[in-house]
């Protein structure tokens, strides 16, 4: 296939030199030059175990360059991986400069192309930002409408530094979010080469996915490390504990508790929280995220008791 990626960071990068090395054609686009002339000579722009070579095997072998000229990229392409950054701005919210940069961009290109074109985005927005943004977006800059001259797809990435080339070649999923009626046939021969299930969520519900993830594999690390030091403090071996609490499959590392719905109760979960935070107090330890578990289940009680009371009779 035909592929144009957007963005030589990280992610891009990757995803470029993957696809070329899966046989596929990819031009590269960045407005840094210096990434640019790296591609152009085989030179990776990252440091990133495997990629490097993949990246000089592909641009020997004629599948991978790079340019800075985006209507050129797009006319040479049928798929526009969009991979730039989505840093913070100063209130937390995302700061879509370089995205909607791209996006002005490659609308534009699509004014005066004649062939249908695929935009992926592989940045990680907020969910809506496919339906509510970027979209309506394109669909201004290009003249054209969502499924008649351009489609787009949510294609969210899951790539851990230092396993990045592995993480692209079997991630736990290919998650594509699309519009109803869409079966996303162009993504799933561009992947036909990754070994993952191929999975098909609307556009919010893939948007979301990446936020999911991150936000709780930061709070796994806050866990381990708070429960760790109370740990630690009554000289327990934390990695030994934590070895062993991590081999529980069906509960602890597992789906169960993971479905959004009513607030735990009981006797054992609230007892054993309010436990852990004494032991933690006497020890003169701080604990900001246990201490708040259970403020936050009593919230999350009272929602559900006024969504319950406002339900008619």
């Amino acid at each position: 296939m035909r592929v144009s990626v957007f963005g030589l960071g990280y992610v891009g990068a990757v995803s470029a030199g993957c696809l070329a090395g899966a046989g596929h054609l990819v031009v590269g686009v960045d407005v840094a030059g210096e990434k640019i002339d790296m591609i152009n000579r085989g030179a990776c722009p990252i440091v990133e175990s495997q990629i490097g070579d993949l990246i000089a095997e592909s641009v020997r072998a004629g599948r991978l360059s790079a340019t800075g000229d985006v209507a050129e990229a797009v006319a040479a392409s049928d798929i526009s991986l969009i991979a730039v950054g989505t840093p913070s701005a100063p209130d937390g919210s995302v700061n879509f400069a370089a995205i909607d940069s791209v996006i002005a961009s490659i609308g534009a290109a699509l004014r005066t192309k004649t062939t249908p074109h695929a935009v992926v985005m592989r940045s990680t927005v907020p969910p809506g930002t496919a339906e509510d943004r970027l979209i309506p977006a394109l669909a201004a800059l290009s003249g054209r409408k969502r499924g008649d001259g351009f489609s787009y797809y949510s294609n969210p990435e899951f790539l851990r530094e230092g396993t990045a080339v592995r993480d692209f070649a079997a991630p736990p999923f290919t998650l594509v979010g699309t519009a109803p009626g869409d079966d996303a046939v162009a993504l799933r021969e561009l992947y036909a080469s990754v070994a993952a299930p191929f999975r098909l969520a609307s556009y919010r519900v893939a948007e979301s996915v990446k936020y999911l993830c991150n936000g709780f594999h930061a709070l796994k690390i806050a866990f381990a490390n708070e429960a760790g030091g109370v740990l630690a403090a009554h000289g327990v071996d934390a990695r030994a504990a934590f070895a062993l609490f991590c081999e529980d499959r069906v509960l602890n590392i597992s789906p169960a508790y993971l479905r959004p719905g009513f607030a735990f109760g009981g006797s054992c979960l609230p007892k054993d929280l309010r436990a852990l935070n004494y032991r933690a107090s006497r020890l003169d330890l701080k604990l900001p995220l246990m201490e708040n578990v259970l403020p936050s289940n009593e919230s999350h009680l009272k929602r559900s008791i006024q969504a319950a009371l406002a339900l008619p009779a």
